[in-house]
């Protein structure tokens, strides 16, 4: 039976206040807990018994020393479940340490960075998007929706098992990057991507859902980029939403990246 204090917790950190006092997160779901097992220390399980004798075996290995796992009903998992229809399994992982990335990086591989982005789900699938595109790393302004909400955690699907994370300052940070470098952004006044010829290395700037990227973290800017829409002016739609501008623009540097 899970206890009440423990319901407490799991349901304390849907609020980020106490995701940060606990450095703790909830996964729900047997694909997305069986995906973060390897790479986030566990803490907690909760998981039907059909889920333990199917997967047991698997994830011992993946424990902290003091790991609990408790074995509970479909009943019970309902009452602690931050989700509307629970699966099989929850449990707590620890949040990792995040460790500064230098700008360096930029140079030999494609990276992300987000402008505010705030939404959740946004946030979760541009880390599943990047995982599928092979890139590793998110830089994120501390405004940026927090990897370990909930929502964004399953959004992911467990890409974030595999996808870097950092929350820093964008513009501080974009300051130690070497200028030659290669700093795409999505813009109005930009250049056809399909027209462009896009580089295999560099960051990739997106920007909040309502604002775009802001003037100060624009300014590093020195590719220009446009998505177009079709047929060229015809009235539609204001903008794109960010994770789908995202996906369009991954796959447009991925597919010119194939070509050579």
């Amino acid at each position: 039976m899970i206890s009440k204090n423990k319901i407490k917790l799991i349901r304390s950190l849907e609020q980020k206040k106490y995701r940060k006092e606990s450095q703790l997160f909830v996964a729900e779901g047997h694909k997305l807990v069986e995906e973060l097992l390897p790479a986030f220390e566990c803490m907690y399980i909760a998981a039907r018994r059909e889920w333990l004798e199917r997967r047991y075996q698997h994830v011992t290995g993946n424990l902290c020393e003091n790991a609990e796992i408790q074995e509970v009903s479909a009943e019970e998992l309902q009452k602690a479940s931050l989700q509307r229809n629970p699966q099989d399994v929850l449990a707590l992982f620890r949040q990792r340490t995040d460790r500064p990335v230098s700008g360096s990086i930029l140079q030999n591989q494609l990276s992300l960075g987000l402008d505010g982005v705030q939404d959740p789900g946004n946030l979760g699938t541009i880390i599943r998007l990047a995982d599928w595109f092979g890139i590793e790393h998110l830089f994120c302004s501390p405004d940026t929706a927090d990897l370990y909400n909930p929502k964004t955690v399953q959004a992911t699907m467990g890409a974030m098992a595999r996808v870097k994370v950092h929350y820093l300052d964008l513009k501080a940070w974009l300051q130690t990057v070497d200028p030659q470098t290669p700093i795409y952004g999505t813009l109005l006044d930009g250049e056809n991507i399909y027209d462009r010829p896009l580089t295999p290395h560099g960051l990739v700037l997106m920007g909040n859902e309502g604002n775009g990227i802001r003037p100060d973290t624009a300014a590093f800017i020195n590719r220009r980029l446009l998505i177009p829409n079709y047929p060229s002016g015809r009235a539609t739609s204001e903008s794109l939403n960010v994770a789908i501008a995202t996906a369009i623009v991954c796959a447009e540097f991925r597919r010119q990246a194939s070509m050579f």
